[in-house]
């Protein structure tokens, strides 16, 4: 069974390229509002549900919040993937900052892992809130 998000009637939330700006428990300044530290929020959705969600092929989207747990799944696979090799804490941490560092394409670009999943961005502005998602996630 497939595992979706719990962000489903979230009323008042903005989009951009079709990504929801949903509620992180952060205290990086970004374009996401601060969520509640005790409360969760769709990084740990991600992370609670990637052995779950990581063996579908198919995901049927019932919301742009799981539209973003999607991005997510791959976002930790991706993570994890660089981890493999990595024999040490030091080694580990400096391939997670490395990967943050990384040039990520938006919606629209090439490369972009889910070509037709996301709406292209509107205007430059949307385009850099979108790339602000996948750096602060």
């Amino acid at each position: 069974m497939v595992y979706h998000s719990s962000f489903v009637g979230e009323e008042g939330i903005t989009k951009a390229c079709g990504f929801p700006l949903l509620p992180l428990k952060s205290h990086i300044k970004g374009p996401a509002p601060v969520s509640d530290q005790g409360k969760t929020d769709i990084v740990d959705e991600a992370i609670t549900f990637f052995r779950a969600n990581v063996f579908f092929r198919n995901f049927d989207v019932k919301s742009p919040a799981d539209k973003l747990l999607i991005y997510l799944t791959f976002y930790i696979n991706v993570a994890l993937k660089r981890l493999e090799g990595c024999r040490t804490l030091a080694e580990g941490t400096k391939a997670i900052i490395n990967l943050g560092l990384e040039n990520v394409p938006v919606p629209g670009e090439s490369g972009f892992p889910f070509p037709g999943l996301f709406v292209l961005p509107q205007s430059q502005k949307e385009a850099g809130k979108s790339l602000t998602i996948f750096f602060f996630i």
